[in-house]
């Protein structure tokens, strides 16, 4: 199937590994042009030259902080203009409530509600004046089911997720839609992670949490970034121009229920 997606231009955040990674490469794979950006140079610089040898398409990359204004501004600034956005950001540490200060609650907001505001705030208007546009948030399977130990996660995610439940009703007669993905547990490093920090939690090993959480998904493994990447890559098509403001839940079955 031909999205319709060559040619264009997407901007993906945290696009230098796991998932983020995983959208830039399947979007490069229907002929999108690509800007990556993440705060590590060199990991950026690896997966642009790897998307380069296996595309023709056009790869930028900006090693910056998304979360502050200059690094958004120098996204921003990569491309004269982007027809899809993947919003994309690490989460924020897990801990007990308790723990948390202002400041972390501060620093989970901005990074995974306010950065992906500012960013949609930034090109929408364009989008719309083009007559087509594709956004996606990557949030969590714990917008459904939250994560007792991911409490800044749950509330700061809960919060965009509602904030776009309203927006992305006012752009689809545009061939603007907004999409959010939410992952459950995949093989990269920010879930390796979370286990880590689950395992010193119960004061177990990572290996009986990573086997704990197995025997809770009923595809019986973790996610490959690969899925979710062509996941990702659909819900920008041509073709997808019909769905929008839908929270595409991808956890190998485990959230156990009708809706």
């Amino acid at each position: 199937m031909d999205f319709g997606l060559k040619g264009k231009w997407g901007l993906v955040c945290a696009g230098s590994k796991g998932l983020g990674r995983a959208c830039a490469e399947s979007l490069a794979g229907e002929g999108v042009n690509i800007v990556i950006v993440a705060r590590g140079a060199e990991a950026l610089a690896e997966t642009a030259e790897y998307i380069r040898s296996t595309t023709a398409v056009e790869v930028k990359t900006v090693a910056a902080d998304i979360t502050t204004q200059e690094g958004r501004d120098a996204a921003i600034n990569a491309c004269p203009q982007f027809d899809i956005l993947v919003n994309n950001a690490g989460g924020p540490p897990a801990g007990d409530f308790r723990n948390f200060s202002i400041v972390d609650w501060e620093k989970a907001l901005l990074a995974n509600m306010l950065t992906p505001i500012e960013l949609i705030k930034s090109l929408l208007d364009g989008m719309i004046d083009r007559k087509f546009g594709r956004i996606v948030n990557i949030t969590s399977a714990a917008v459904k089911a939250p994560i007792p130990i991911l409490g800044l996660s749950n509330g700061a995610r809960a919060g965009l997720t509602g904030f776009i439940a309203g927006l992305s009703r006012q752009t689809p007669m545009h061939n603007v839609t907004i999409n959010n993905i939410l992952p459950g547990a995949f093989a990269t490093e920010t879930m390796n992670g979370r286990m880590a920090a689950m395992a010193k939690q119960s004061k177990t090993t990572v290996e009986e949490v990573a086997q704990s959480r197995l025997n809770a998904i009923p595809a019986g493994r973790f996610g490959h970034p690969k899925e979710f990447g062509q996941l990702c890559a659909y819900i920008c098509s041509a073709q997808a121009s019909y769905i929008t403001g839908h929270n595409f839940l991808i956890d190998g079955g485990v959230y156990n229920g009708t809706l």
